[in-house]
């Protein structure tokens, strides 16, 4: 099931995602509402192309992010491959849904994209054992870790520079995991403008998604709606030759194989 929030007509929806249309769920607010209550009815269509989409899950605990997950990744910026998961993390006020605007703040002239699968939390837990993560994930979506990267390189950390308003789109929609037979066989691609910057597949991630929620939840307990960003592939923007960075009007996507493709633009 492909499952979207979004906006139509001043008011927010929870629903299905078939075609060109949304389905609204009766009775169901948010995502966390549908984990809780799951959705017994449909109301009417609403072309989608009349709606405002939003971050699937809108108010997640904890935005977890996963650092050097692709060997290449870690390769064309010189750094070692980590020998166990890097991870940091956004905040949640950096959402922004599909066709939503990516905020080019006056702090950064070097506005980067980084496309990633990432994985959202349906049944929380401490000390999760790696072969049973399947039972922990609701499902998948498309994330664009967006990086200012002069303000990265002045922190010499990575918090702000990755958690400006608008600098974690996501969706369009959340595709539930019985959907994917195998997250981590994706074909992942990133578009500027229609030109491609990122092709890989999710097979080269250096840590799997079993391993990555064993790794976290041993020291962090793991919530439901609790969103995983497993990393980026090789192709990001401060890495080129020469760099390329997003600039107002352009046009950033993400996509990956059955999560339909994530567009935002730079304003």
């Amino acid at each position: 099931m492909k499952i979207a929030a979004f906006r139509h007509n001043g008011k927010k929806f929870l629903g299905r995602v078939e075609g060109q249309w949304a389905r609204p769920f009766a009775g169901v607010s948010d995502f966390m509402d549908f984990l809780r209550q799951g959705c017994s009815r449909e109301e009417s269509e609403i072309p989608l192309d009349e709606i405002e989409f939003l971050p699937p899950v809108e108010n997640p605990g904890k935005i977890i992010c996963v650092g050097r997950n692709y060997p290449e990744h870690a390769a064309e910026q010189g750094a070692q491959i980590p020998d166990h998961p890097i991870i940091f993390s956004k905040f949640a006020s950096a959402l922004c849904g599909h066709r939503g605007y990516i905020l080019k703040p006056p702090e950064t002239e070097k506005l980067d994209f980084e496309a990633e699968l990432a994985v959202v939390i349906g049944k929380g837990g401490k000390n999760i054992k790696a072969e049973s993560y399947f039972e922990h994930v609701a499902g998948y979506m498309n994330f664009n870790d967006v990086s200012a990267r002069d303000v990265q390189a002045a922190d010499k950390q990575w918090t702000r520079a990755k958690s400006f308003d608008t600098f974690a789109p996501c969706g369009p929609f959340l595709v539930t995991k019985d959907e994917i037979d195998d997250p981590h066989n994706l074909h992942i691609r990133s578009f500027l403008n229609c030109n491609p910057m990122q092709d890989s597949r999710t097979s080269l991630m250096l840590f799997k998604i079993p391993v990555l929620i064993e790794f976290i939840s041993r020291a962090i307990t793991l919530e439901a709606g609790d969103i995983i960003a497993t990393g980026t592939p090789a192709g990001v923007g401060v890495f080129r030759d020469p760099p390329v960075f997003m600039q107002p009007g352009d046009v950033i996507e993400v996509e990956i194989e059955g999560l339909g493709r994530l567009r935002n633009r730079i304003r």
